[in-house]
């Protein structure tokens, strides 16, 4: 990939929360040819079942989850601030009727392994699925996080990946 190299995910010299909470991410599942996209700003980095790992959250009702589901590698992706509009654009359009990253201005780009990424990243995580799960109402310790959270019941699908590549830009 052009200006980007490879990098040991454990070395990353950000803070891991801020990459997910302030500038948010995409996860895209999918190769060139047919993939989808969603911005996400829930999640977390950490290191289980002695490998880095991503934790990844996506409602049902979401297009990108049909392509997560179906492949067994993601990506995710991490763009600076001043790509805001951009990741506003892909978090609030659908890609099952319009053609969202046209519309975003993002450049989609092909990691070595097939996956897709956009080439204005800092960040690019290639990942590989190892756990999944509903969540369920039931299982909340915290009760109040139900109604405020899910007044719809649309409980999230957590994905647990193994981060197995990281790609840092030079421009970083």
């Amino acid at each position: 990939m052009k200006n980007f190299n490879k990098f040991d995910v454990i070395q990353l010299e950000t803070q891991p929360l801020r990459l997910i909470s302030d500038t948010w991410m995409l996860i895209t599942a999918g190769a060139e040819n047919s993939f989808n996209s969603m911005t996400a700003s829930w999640g977390g980095l950490g290191y289980l079942w002695q490998r880095p790992v991503a934790f990844v959250f996506i409602r049902p009702q979401r297009y990108t989850l049909e392509f997560v589901e179906r492949e067994p590698v993601l990506t995710l992706s991490f763009l600076d601030r001043k790509y805001r509009n951009a990741l506003n654009i892909m978090g609030t359009k659908s890609g099952r009727n319009t053609d969202k990253v046209k519309e975003s201005g993002l450049t989609p780009v092909a990691t070595p392994s097939g996956s897709v990424a956009f080439s204005e990243s800092r960040y690019i995580f290639e990942c590989k699925k190892l756990y999944a799960e509903n969540l369920k109402p039931e299982k909340f310790i915290e009760t109040s996080i139900v109604p405020n959270i899910y007044p719809l019941n649309d409980f999230h699908k957590m994905f647990i990946v193994e981060i197995t590549q990281g790609w840092k830009s030079d421009k970083s």
